[in-house]
């Protein structure tokens, strides 16, 4: 179902608005389960004002063809002349309001994000590790200070990346890597040797990836 979040920044009122994508477990609202939330940022091609751009890959994709989807999915769509490493207050906000309105485990909150999302990802996570219980990037990086990846040592982190990718070159995926290693953090990195830029078809068809999130709970 598309949704609008009317969000409101507490500490100067200023209002902000995102569009977005949302999933609903079949059986959600039986009883008083409370249910793991999986917040998805899609890649630059879909930004703008038209929601169903957001369909065409990852999670989005994933839930239409699985009805039965045991997460609850949101998944906004940034606007057209901005990225989600400009909207990362916007997206936390969001979470908040996520939180508020449906039946969210908190201690199951996961995020994961492709291209442009896969950046957003790893720079929401740093800002805010202590929300998200498991990351994925997907053939993402980071523009900005490196020493973020400190901030990560604590989140369970599987990072994905075409070894062919044309676009965001697979060194922005190692350096991650390697830099959480450094500091003892928990990562796991899957390399597609033959893949280009879409990493992330495989990776969300994957159920493994769905069965690594539910083992992390904060």
């Amino acid at each position: 179902m598309s949704q609008q979040a009317q969000l409101l920044d507490t500490e100067v009122r200023v209002p902000i608005k995102l569009d977005y994508l949302l999933h609903l477990p079949a059986d959600y609202g039986q009883g008083d389960q409370s249910w793991p939330l999986i917040l998805f940022l899609h890649g630059a091609g879909e930004r703008g004002n038209e929601l169903d751009k957001v369909r065409v890959h990852g999670i989005p994709k994933i839930v239409e063809d699985q009805p039965d989807f045991p997460f609850i999915a949101a998944s906004p769509q940034c606007p057209e002349s901005s990225w989600w490493t400009e909207e990362l207050f916007a997206l936390n906000v969001l979470l908040d309001d996520l939180v508020e309105r449906y039946a969210v485990d908190e201690k199951r909150v996961y995020l994961t994000g492709l291209s442009m999302g896969g950046f957003g990802t790893w720079r929401l996570a740093s800002l805010h590790p202590e929300r998200f219980a498991a990351i994925a990037p997907i053939c993402g990086g980071v523009i900005g200070p490196a020493q973020i990846v400190n901030a990560l040592a604590e989140v369970p982190t599987w990072v994905f990346h075409g070894g062919k990718d044309p676009v965001v070159d697979i060194e922005q995926s190692q350096r991650l890597v390697d830099q959480i290693k450094s500091v003892g953090g928990d990562v796991r990195f899957t390399i597609y040797p033959e893949a280009g830029h879409d990493s992330w078809s495989e990776t969300y068809d994957n159920p493994a990836l769905y069965d690594w999130f539910l083992t992390h709970t904060l």
